[in-house]
């Protein structure tokens, strides 16, 4: 075999242990010597925040090619769910969608967010040790999305099993195997399932939540189809819910790794704000997104030819020392800065606005409740997914 047959897939290897533990050092090299990557299996991986700026802002690069065949994510969000769309059907179908998050719904929704937080903490009080994802990043992101969709408390267990298979979902399918295919598959069919009893319950007796809302969207005369709303609930839920576990539990190991700034936000809980938004920059709960380009275009010298695929690595782009000074280094006090973990351009991230909010709550109230909290294991085990960076579990001991 030649040097090129053996290097890793994507100038790196996803699912070695190292490059899960820290897949920042393994950016690194990569944004140095080659950031216009050609991977050995044909497609571009992109590592600086320019380059990876462009692409997310440039109409030119879709998630179609001229097939019609669909890149980056694939089945288990749906064809028809907004993430993998390019316009004018994108727009139709987001323009529907984002009434439920605008941002006045978003401050509507503060008091009941903290009152969900306080309970969750309230639940781990007079413990030593608790899982932090299964008792606190997980459930608060679940109720909330919930509530808002209107699933009865009841049913709500039942997105943990579903969320962590659609999850893979979001990975590049030529990167998962059957095995893992299957899972995800299966998971979709039972969500799909469960809500179409759902919305057709709605239908019949509309009530004040988010799935009456998405059965009632109409703009022009059209309204969503039973397989767009299946597939934007499932959007919902995996990209929605998912990746706000993730800010929690990565946010909440970065400050316990750096206890000078957990301090920062215990003693300052008024700049929470920022303080996600420098923990989104520095361990992103979304990694990566594909496009495809729709025309020739260069990029770092590179000549990117029309249906080439393109990765945009979000996760080094936001440690880029062209864009941030110092990059591998936490500081919640540090400027704002153009940080990608919400995207850029048309996808720009419709529910940011409620994951920044849950994320400021949850870790501003869990520094406040538990000043000594402390890591168990050096390190801890990430799930397997490329696309979504999160662990599988945060045992931290409370007193």
């Amino acid at each position: 075999m030649t040097a090129v047959e053996d290097a890793p897939p994507l100038g790196f290897d996803p699912f070695h242990p190292a490059f899960q533990a820290d897949p920042y050092a393994h950016y690194r090299p990569l944004r140095e010597s080659s950031p216009v990557y050609r991977s050995p299996s044909t497609v571009w991986v992109l590592s600086r925040h320019a380059d990876c700026m462009e692409v997310l802002r440039d109409n030119n690069f879709g998630h179609y090619d001229d097939s019609g065949q669909h890149v980056g994510m694939n089945g288990a969000v749906g064809d028809l769910s907004f993430l993998t769309m390019d316009p004018p059907d994108h727009t139709r179908l987001r323009g529907l969608v984002s009434k439920a998050f605008t941002a006045k719904v978003v401050r509507s929704l503060r008091p009941r967010v903290q009152e969900l937080v306080d309970e969750l903490l309230a639940g781990l009080r007079g413990r030593t040790e608790v899982d932090l994802i299964s008792e606190f990043a997980h459930p608060l992101p679940v109720k909330v999305i919930s509530e808002m969709l209107g699933v009865p408390a009841a049913d709500q267990d039942r997105f943990t099993d579903w969320s962590n298979a659609l999850a893979r979902g979001l990975d590049p399918e030529f990167l998962l195997t059957p095995q893992q295919l299957a899972w995800r598959n299966e998971a979709k069919a039972e969500f799909d399932d469960y809500f179409r009893g759902l919305i057709e319950l709605r239908r019949a007796e509309p009530a004040e939540d988010l799935l009456s809302g998405l059965v009632a969207a109409e703009q022009d005369g059209v309204v969503l189809t039973e397989q767009e709303l299946l597939d934007t609930l499932t959007l919902l839920l995996v990209a929605g819910h998912e990746t706000t576990v993730n800010l929690i539990a990565n946010g909440t190991l970065a400050l316990l790794r750096n206890p000078d700034q957990f301090e920062v936000l215990r003693a300052n809980p008024d700049r929470a704000p920022e303080a996600v938004e420098e923990l989104l920059r520095y361990d992103p709960p979304v990694q990566l997104t594909m496009r495809v380009a729709k025309s020739e275009v260069r990029l770092g010298g590179q000549l990117i030819k029309r249906n080439d695929l393109v990765m945009a690595l979000i996760g080094a782009a936001n440690r880029d020392p062209e864009v941030f000074e110092d990059p591998d280094r936490l500081d919640l006090l540090r400027p704002a800065g153009r940080q990608l973990a919400f995207g850029q351009g048309i996808h720009f991230c419709l529910g940011a606005p409620l994951a920044r909010l849950e994320g400021q709550l949850a870790l501003a109230g869990l520094v406040r409740a538990f000043p000594g909290m402390r890591l168990l294991e050096e390190h801890p085990t990430y799930r397997e997914n490329l696309v979504l960076r999160g662990l599988a579990a945060l045992h931290v001991g409370l007193g």
